[in-house]
């Protein structure tokens, strides 16, 4: 089994504050993954932002969230390639810094999975 080479990527708000896209999910702030593609990129950021399975309010049993995460959103944010990065390329597919995480809904503070 031959090893993947990842790429590290950075995922950083650039709709501007009152683009109503952002009506969706407020900015999270800058994100940086280890992860195959751009497009990958954006799957692997969404592990930064909360998602419903994640707190105590869902929509209903087993439902996720993530697909609908503003990562996600070429509007709303752009991946960029870092060529020069601290992070080793090598390791697993992982959000490697990321914005402190907070439920919506309660305004506290949840917990950080897999950011290390």
């Amino acid at each position: 089994m031959t090893k993947e080479e990842l790429k590290i990527y950075r995922l950083v708000p650039d709709a501007a504050r009152g683009d109503p896209n952002w009506d969706l999910a407020a900015p999270a702030g800058e994100v940086v993954v280890r992860a195959r593609s751009v497009a990958d990129a954006r799957i692997v950021a969404a592990e930064a932002e909360l998602d419903f399975l994640d707190i105590p309010a869902k929509p209903a049993d087993g439902v996720s969230t993530r697909f609908a995460s503003a990562f996600r959103d070429e509007r709303l944010y752009r991946v960029a390639e870092e060529h020069e990065s601290p992070y080793p390329r090598e390791g697993p597919r992982a959000v490697l810094t990321a914005p402190e995480r907070r439920d919506p809904l309660s305004r506290a503070k949840a917990p950080r999975k897999g950011i290390k």
